[in-house]
């Protein structure tokens, strides 16, 4: 086992947290739910309240409730394996921040489709002319950079930048 492994439990719980956190501000406090759209730094950064049942970009969405679950079975399943993969494998400080990233994302979702039954997405990014028509959160965007963290530092006893003892 690593002994780095405490390190994507912290990352992990700091990602759950303030994914959470911010969806609470944005849909609750700010109230974007029945708002529809905020304009923060138009046309940059706008809030667009978006409820995902599936995954990226809408794919796979189905309102039906064996798909709700399903995907939260599986973003549990993939979470326990990411872990479990780490621990067994070990690796270096980035690649535990990767899988804290990941697995905080995803657990973060899951919470959305167990409590609303879909993903509460609301930050939307436009530039140079195009308008972007999806939402995200940060939860979307933190399990973007650990899957890419985990696929370039996995598989390295050491990440880039971590001394030998």
């Amino acid at each position: 086992m690593s002994r780095h492994a405490h390190i994507a439990l912290w990352v992990g719980l700091a990602i759950f947290v303030s994914d959470q956190l911010s969806k609470w501000l944005v849909v609750h406090v700010m109230d974007l739910r029945t708002v529809g759209a905020i304009d923060v730094l138009p046309p940059y950064v706008n809030f667009r309240m978006a409820w995902n049942q599936g995954i990226n970009f809408g794919l796979f969405s189905n309102p039906g409730e064996w798909m709700r679950w399903t995907l939260v079975a599986l973003s549990i399943l993939i979470s326990g394996w990411v872990i479990w993969w780490v621990r067994r494998e070990g690796g270096g400080i980035l690649t535990m921040i990767s899988a804290g990233l990941l697995v905080g994302g995803a657990l973060g979702n899951v919470i959305d489709r167990v409590i609303y039954g879909a993903v509460a997405d609301f930050l939307n990014m436009s530039c140079c002319g195009f308008e972007n028509p999806y939402s995200f959160n940060v939860a979307d965007i933190s399990i973007f950079a650990g899957a890419i963290g985990l696929i370039l530092f996995s598989g390295n006893p050491r990440d880039a930048g971590e001394k030998e003892d």
